[in-house]
């Protein structure tokens, strides 16, 4: 059974087309980004897959049934990226609140605010107030939440946006450790972060599904991306572009290019590169298989 499943899905606000005629189709597993610009109709779509709102045409389901009926109960959870906790309750309070609104006893509850604490290493934590809590552990106090009850889909909103890159570090440690069993649904500008944790990737663009790509795919040609130490020159460029199974050299800054190239010999474009660069004496930062999602995205 497929986990998210959309026919045609359009979602009007007044005269206002937030979300055109969406089909798509996306299975369990993995973490899904979810990325587009401003008023794209990310957040409509969530507040769909949540049951927040009904559509205004075309069909939409979760593992075969209408988001918001009871046979979903407890299997959907989002956190939006603004959620905010109660300062005059402690952690654990909170946590088991939400635990009885699901349905669970007081010593049920108890025993998962315990599981979910320790899920995202904030068991320590319980007792405290959120004032007494930093913006990184509120926020993985906040995914503990979204984690009560073990459901099979989660939509997290921005999660790391604010996060020193230690607890940004932290959380995606959470999704990936989580996924065996959970699959996240993320929405995030942050491309270089969605890289670390998602091979699906959705593109909304103007309320429509512009693209919907896998990041690390087997594809006919494969990509080398590569940063070197010093200002590129259109003579090293051309050189590059003449060796053997190289189909396109593209530039995307003073410093790093995107080789486009047939598939080969192990090694053999990485090991002739580096001769070039010996041979001019040249430096280089990194040499990663593949290409940025930014340039997956948008490259023309």
């Amino acid at each position: 059974m497929k986990l998210i499943e959309c026919n045609n899905l359009s979602k009007k606000y007044g005269d206002k087309l937030a979300l055109n005629s969406v089909s798509l189709t996306l299975d369990s597993g993995e973490p899904i980004a979810l990325v587009g610009p401003n008023g794209a109709g990310k957040t409509t779509l969530f507040s769909l897959l949540c049951g927040y709102i009904l559509p205004s045409s075309g069909e939409v389901s979760i593992l075969g049934h209408k988001p918001g009926s009871a046979s979903l109960h407890n299997q959907v959870s989002a956190l939006p990226q603004d959620a905010a906790l109660d300062p005059n309750f402690t952690v654990e309070t909170q946590l088991a609140f939400f635990a009885r609104l699901q349905g669970m006893s007081s010593k049920q509850a108890k025993q998962e605010v315990k599981r979910v604490l320790e899920l995202v290493d904030m068991a320590q934590s319980a007792k405290l107030k959120p004032l007494s809590l930093s913006h990184g552990m509120t926020k993985r106090v906040a995914i503990a939440q979204a984690l009560i009850g073990s459901p099979k889909l989660v939509l997290l909103d921005e999660p790391t946006a604010g996060l020193d890159p230690a607890n940004a570090r932290k959380v995606r440690e959470i999704v990936k450790q989580q996924s065996a069993n959970t699959t996240f649904m993320i929405s995030s500008h942050n491309l270089e972060e969605l890289e670390k944790l998602c091979d699906k990737v959705l593109y909304l663009e103007n309320g429509q599904l512009q693209q919907s790509v896998s990041i690390h795919s087997t594809q006919s040609s494969e990509y080398l991306t590569v940063t070197l130490t010093n200002n590129l020159e259109s003579e090293l460029i051309e050189s590059i572009t003449r060796i053997d199974s190289v189909i396109e050299v593209k530039q995307t800054s003073e410093q790093q290019l995107v080789i486009e190239y047939s598939k080969s010999s192990p090694f053999y474009i990485e090991r002739t590169l580096l001769e070039l660069f010996e041979s001019n004496r040249l430096q280089y930062k990194s040499m990663l298989a593949g290409r940025t999602l930014e340039d997956t995205l948008f490259a023309k």
